[in-house]
């Protein structure tokens, strides 16, 4: 049986500039842009901050969009949980991506009463190649 999303786009952006306001410190960077039976998808819009030398989007920028995305993918599925916590995430850096709008869209592999892993893939928007690829387990507090 499928998973089905319990919170639309509009309640999980409401969550990110309410419950966890932090993440939009450098900025209105991220944004919900699409939930669904088992998944969720992020659009980032970089700024030259989250370049390296080189003219790339930065290791750690992706490694939050690869989080966050898996953040709300989790949520979007059990609800508002804020305390659900990132136990491991493993990322693969494949491409280089250019200074543009990237998207992450996650995926639930296991979701359980404590430990949820999910699959996070990172692309340009637009494009079929994926610059990243994630994977990480997130802890779910008892309720």
């Amino acid at each position: 049986m499928p998973l089905e999303p319990i919170l639309t786009i509009e309640d999980l952006n409401r969550f990110l500039e309410t419950d966890f306001s932090e993440v939009h410190t450098d900025g209105k960077i991220f944004e919900v842009i699409a939930t669904g039976p088992g998944f969720a998808t992020m659009r980032l819009d970089p700024q030259e901050k989250h370049l390296r030398p080189g003219g790339t989007v930065s290791g750690p920028t992706l490694f939050a969009l690869a989080d966050v995305t898996a953040y709300i993918t989790l949520l979007a599925h059990i609800g508002p949980v804020a305390l659900a916590v990132t136990t491991n995430l493993n990322i693969n850096f494949l491409r280089k991506p250019k200074l543009g709008p990237l998207q992450c869209t996650c995926r639930i592999l296991k979701l359980g009463k404590r430990l949820a892993v999910l699959d996070a893939a990172i692309s340009e928007i637009g494009a079929r190649e994926l610059v990243a690829h994630a994977t990480a387990t997130y802890s779910i507090p008892p309720r």
